[in-house]
């Protein structure tokens, strides 16, 4: 099969320029990497075909700088840019430059991201397609208004930016001594992260769980939905484990969901990958939440389930290729699960860490991916996103799934930084989450947070030891403990124990 493009550059960094780089050399496809001056030696720098430095650390300087990414794209050659997710994948602006450049953006095109981009004229368009929304405002830009609205509609609400999406810059609002604090906080997030410090209210259902429901269009006009993912384990409104099927999904609200999903994306004449996001009621009810004109960080699990590489369609739609199947064809099988490892501390209220990793081992066997960049030395900046990782498992049904994602997180050491791993452990221990029986409040409502076991310094130089002793083999273990090389942290970790 012909590849779809001669060169790619991947506009991104971390697992998923990875993630595309690897899709790229599946196709055939040469890859460009850029990089900031603090990922100089990451690994999507070293896998791709060529790599470039755009600038310093902070993303306005590199990452988030479209002339300078564009330039790149150019000057090596490229035929198309592929944003991955998060810093320009939603930028209008920069599908715009792509495309003056004589490039082809890798996603839907800016006509259509700002169509949808701009969350209160993406729920106008729902609503016009007779899809249900949240009662709510449109973008507003004073504390006063957001109060007049939320005594219209009734607390609790929520805070939502008007000019981007994946949970930043959102706060939910309980009452109204509440609301000050909470817009000051939600509009400084939204203009950091957005540029736009406009906000819009939104009644917060309580006790609904967060579907999303994944698309793929073509440039004839063809629209799927491959299923939906269950995202309702989140923390600060952003996600921390995704599942499909959802466990409160039957068929019948399955076939409801896609159909809404598909409604949106024809009403905006939609082009390549995209997901449509609702919350849904303990009834089966649902509204619109919005819809990601880009690829989203839980696409394994999708894959996963129907066997497709969403990242190679992307790239097959992006230059001119039509829908392979239609919505008939589509089967899933399985289930799958996608755990976010994050570099957070969850008896910190899951506040960012950065540092250096240090011995890391990753689980493999039946039914796991794990989609990273890690490795030991690699440094954790805190100018990003603290993803680290995404494990994936798959199982021949819901139970299957966890079975193995509870093999797979035996099996797994970060080393270096606190991560979210504890928090992962724990939920997979508990009943109610192996039940199904959860919603968007669980974080907040059922994460005890306790504290974390407290090593003194010998135990913990002990701990960090062995791991990273049995990290190189048992062979090498045993050896250094018989030489007497293990022997004073040995030493260290009794004497604290005593103490």
């Amino acid at each position: 099969m012909i590849a779809p493009f001669r060169k790619v550059l991947v506009a991104n960094r971390g697992e998923i320029a990875v993630r595309v780089i690897r899709a790229c050399r599946d196709l055939g496809i040469a890859s460009v990497a850029v990089y900031s001056d603090i990922d100089r030696g990451a690994l999507h720098v070293r896998l791709a075909d060529e790599a470039y430095p755009i600038g310093a650390a902070p993303p306005a300087e590199s990452y988030l700088n479209i002339e300078r990414v564009v330039a790149v794209a150019a000057r090596s050659g490229c035929d198309a840019v592929h944003p991955g997710y998060g810093f320009l994948a939603e930028n209008a602006d920069f599908a715009d430059a792509v495309a003056s450049a004589d490039l082809v953006f890798v996603g839907p095109p800016a006509a259509v991201q700002r169509g949808l981009g701009e969350k209160t004229a993406a729920r106008r368009l729902a609503r016009d397609a007779g899809v249900p929304v949240a009662e709510g405002s449109e973008a507003i830009s004073d504390l006063a208004a957001a109060r007049s609205v939320a005594e219209r509609i009734g607390y609790p609400i929520l805070l939502k930016p008007a000019g981007g999406g994946g949970g930043k810059g959102m706060r939910a609002v309980r009452s109204e001594p509440e609301l000050a604090d909470a817009w000051r906080g939600a509009a400084g997030e939204a203009s950091s992260a957005f540029g736009n410090a406009s906000l819009f209210v939104e009644r917060y259902l309580e006790g609904a769980r967060h579907v999303e429901m994944q698309l793929l269009a073509d440039r004839d006009g063809a629209v799927v939905w491959l299923g939906e993912r269950d995202c309702s384990i989140q923390r600060r409104h952003q996600k921390l484990v995704e599942e499909t099927p959802g466990p409160s999904v039957d068929d019948a609200l399955r076939e409801r969901l896609g159909a809404a999903a598909v409604a949106i994306a024809r009403a905006a004449r939609y082009e390549n990958a995209g997901t449509a996001e609702f919350l849904v009621d303990p009834s089966g009810g649902f509204v619109f939440l919005e819809m990601n004109t880009r690829l989203q960080v839980e696409h394994p699990i999708t894959e996963a389930v129907t066997g497709y590489d969403l990242v190679a369609l992307q790239l097959r739609i992006a230059a001119g290729a039509s829908l392979p199947f239609a919505q008939g064809g589509i089967e899933r099988r399985g289930a799958a699960i996608e755990l976010r490892i994050t570099a957070e501390d969850p008896y910190g209220g899951f506040l960012p860490a950065a540092g250096r990793i240090g011995p890391v081992r990753m689980p493999s066997g039946p039914g796991i991916r794990v989609d990273h960049a890690l490795e030991a030395g690699a440094f954790v900046p805190t100018e990003y996103d603290p993803l680290l990782a995404k494990l994936i498992v798959w199982g021949a049904d819901r139970p299957a799934a966890l079975a193995r994602a509870r093999r797979a997180l035996r099996e797994t050491v970060i080393t270096g930084v606190p991560t979210s791993l504890p928090f992962h452990r724990q939920l997979l221990d508990d009943p109610g989450f192996n039940a199904g029986d959860y919603d968007t409040g669980y974080v907040a409502e059922r994460w005890t947070g306790r504290e974390a076991p407290r090593l003194g310094d010998g135990a913990a130089v002990a701990a960090a030891y062995v791991a990273a002793a049995l990290l190189r083999g048992p062979r090498a273990a045993a050896r250094q403990i018989a030489n007497g090389t293990a022997s004073a942290w040995t030493h260290a970790a009794r004497e604290d124990a005593l103490r």
